[in-house]
Parts: structure tokens; C-alpha cells; sequence
């Protein structure tokens, strides 16, 4: 059995889904560390889930990324544990310099919360491996602050290293305009950190977990990251 830590920031509202997932529909162990922790624990993956971190003050995830448990996170990640940052926790992570960019706001201006398809461009990742490159899969998006930014610099490496891990497409796996919901950049949804043991991911995949609720796809992105962090506990 595994342990996920998911962290607990003020505004956080994502994290008993993150929970739920882990310890109900995956059978692993599921620990809550509060954002004032200084340790992160004996952990084999975190999961820094969704919300409004500090209402949202100042800048998505610029408060958070001070909290004292983030430096422990950042050298749990600089020596290759397996993070996961959803939604809020993808802005927290792009703040703290563990992932490249920035989220800013919908290019709408508006509150976005539906269904969307991604489509996986790299199966070969710890959050991707029990996928297909090129399947589609249906997770949700709720966000105000979900357009993917980064220089054009930043772009060109992302593109090939081979960190941009998902994308808003249609149904049939097509980049398209309709298909962005919040005006990402490249259509981006989701990448990793040059290690790949990183990621940030604006849908949210606990929401996505169960048939029962519409949608088992986001199940598949947990199985990955128990199957890598399985693997890596055996070796």
C-alpha cells in the first residue's frame, strides 16, 4: 500500500475528492499535511489539490506558495517524489518554480465549469502510463484562472522535451479553438517538469473517478502514478 499526502491550504476545497479517490476507490492510504506542517512525512506521492488557496489573494497560488510546507515539497520534488498539482495546485506549483509559466485568467473573463476532452500527447510519464498517446479522455474544468501562459521560449522547450503532457481537444482528438475553455496557449491542459515526476494538471481527475458520477477517466491518472511509485518502491 501506498501513502499520498494532499495538502491543506486555507481555501482549499478539493482535497476530501483527492481523499475520497485514494483511500475509497483506490484502496491507498491518504494522509491530510496542513499547510503550516514543516515536514511532509513518510509519503510516496503528493497531491496538492484544488480550490482557492488564500481566496485567491494577490495572484492564484502566490500566498500558498510561501505556506512552510512548501519547502519541503519543493525538495521532495527536486529529489524526484511524484507530485501531482490539480487545478489550484497547478497555480501553486507554476508559483513556486516547480513547473514552468503561469495560469492566468480565462481569456473570456468568466467562471468556466464544464466537461471537456484532453487528449494524452505522452504516455511515457508516472501520471500517464496506463494511457495511450493520442487517446481522449473526458475530465471537468471549474476555474477562473486556468489560460496557460509562458514565453515563447518556455513554449519551444515544452514542446521539445516533450513536457506537455495533455490538451484541450475535441471528442475526436482535434486542437481546436471551440475546444480550449479557457484560452491556454497551444491548447496546453496539463504538463511535467523536465524530470517528469512532476505535473500540473488544470481538470480535475478526482472529480472524474467513479462511472457512477459520469466519468471513470480520471481514474486512469491515479492507476499511473500507483503503478510508477508501485514499481519504484519494489526497485
Amino acid at each position: 500500500m501506498l501513502t499520498f499526502g494532499i495538502l491543506l491550504f486555507p481555501g482549499s476545497n478539493c482535497d476530501h475528492d483527492a481523499y475520497h479517490v485514494i483511500s475509497k476507490v483506490m484502496g491507498q492510504e491518504a494522509r491530510f499535511i496542513w499547510h503550516k506542517d514543516e515536514h511532509l512525512g513518510d509519503v510516496d506521492a503528493v497531491i496538492v489539490p484544488g480550490g482557492f488557496s488564500y481566496g485567491d489573494y494577490l495572484r492564484v497560488g502566490a500566498i500558498a506558495r510561501f505556506s512552510p510546507i512548501m519547502k519541503d515539497l519543493v525538495r521532495f520534488a527536486n529529489e524526484g517524489g511524484l507530485v501531482i498539482g490539480i487545478c489550484n495546485g497547478f497555480q501553486i506549483l507554476c508559483e513556486s518554480g516547480l513547473l514552468p509559466g503561469a495560469l492566468i485568467r480565462n481569456e473570456n473573463l468568466r467562471f468556466v465549469c464544464k466537461d471537456v476532452h484532453l487528449r494524452v500527447d505522452k504516455a511515457n510519464t508516472p501520471f500517464t502510463n496506463k494511457m495511450a498517446e493520442g487517446e481522449v479522455i473526458e475530465l471537468h474544468v471549474a476555474h477562473g484562472d486556468g489560460n496557460y501562459f509562458a514565453s515563447p521560449e518556455e513554449i519551444k522547450q515544452l514542446e521539445e522535451k516533450g513536457q506537455i503532457v495533455f490538451r484541450y481537444t475535441t471528442e475526436e482528438g482535434v486542437v481546436t479553438a471551440e475546444a480550449n475553455p479557457n484560452g491556454s496557449i497551444h491548447n496546453i491542459a496539463g504538463i511535467v517538469n523536465e524530470k517528469g515526476n512532476v505535473m500540473g494538471l488544470m481538470p480535475h481527475p478526482e472529480r472524474c473517478a467513479e462511472e457512477l458520477i459520469g466519468s471513470g477517466d480520471g481514474l486512469k491518472v491515479f492507476e499511473s502514478m500507483i503503478a510508477h511509485a508501485t514499481a519504484a518502491v519494489i526497485s
